[in-house]
């Protein structure tokens, strides 16, 4: 497994984790939506999705099932897509400094962390125009105490190994992730 690389993309809601998911994928890197794994169950239980059904499970499977129940499911399909033959893979959406600590042990070698930062009002009005899941700045901010709070997000923000600035354009962004993947030889 020497040669396989596995990039973690995090950040907070409306830094621009997705457009950076979209970007990576686009150059045919497979990717591994810890947020998935929440529809996926939601779904399997037959609970309607929903921003706030959504937030209501997300803290719920973790304090049933334990803090590292999202991370397991991770854990199983990246290792199915090794299994695969992929030698490059994209985690998009690590959630809490525990899920962090997990993917370091479990993938040591192969593990670099990527965080999408952007100042907090910008963050706020990209959330604001989404087509889906927007949220007025009220209720994102709730969200950041939510997820910070509740979910220990800021870890694995705090942790990463890279970060990209991202006030400005897509190209921009673009250009620090192209950066970041010939640094690291992905």
């Amino acid at each position: 497994m020497d040669n396989v690389k596995i990039l973690a993309i995090v950040g907070m809601s409306g830094s621009g984790k997705s457009v950076a998911v979209d970007y990576l994928t686009s150059k045919g890197y497979p990717r591994v939506y810890f947020g998935g794994m929440i529809l996926k169950e939601m779904e399997k239980r037959g609970i309607e999705i929903t921003a706030e059904n959504e937030k209501i499970f997300r803290e719920m499977i973790r304090e049933k099932e334990g803090k590292d129940w999202v991370v397991r499911q991770v854990i199983a399909e990246t290792k199915d897509l090794i299994s695969a033959g992929q030698k490059r893979i994209v985690l998009d959406g690590v959630y809490s400094w525990t899920e962090y600590k997990i993917l370091k042990h479990e993938f040591p070698k192969n593990l670099t962390f990527v965080a999408i930062v952007t100042d907090k009002e910008i963050r706020y009005g990209r959330v604001a125009k989404r087509p889906i899941r927007a949220f007025n700045g009220a209720e994102v901010r709730e969200r950041d105490r939510s997820e910070i709070e509740n979910l220990e997000k800021g870890g694995p923000i705090a942790a990463a190994d890279y970060y990209v600035l991202n006030n400005g354009t897509i190209a921009d962004s673009e250009k620090r992730l192209d950066e970041i993947l010939k640094e690291i030889e992905f």
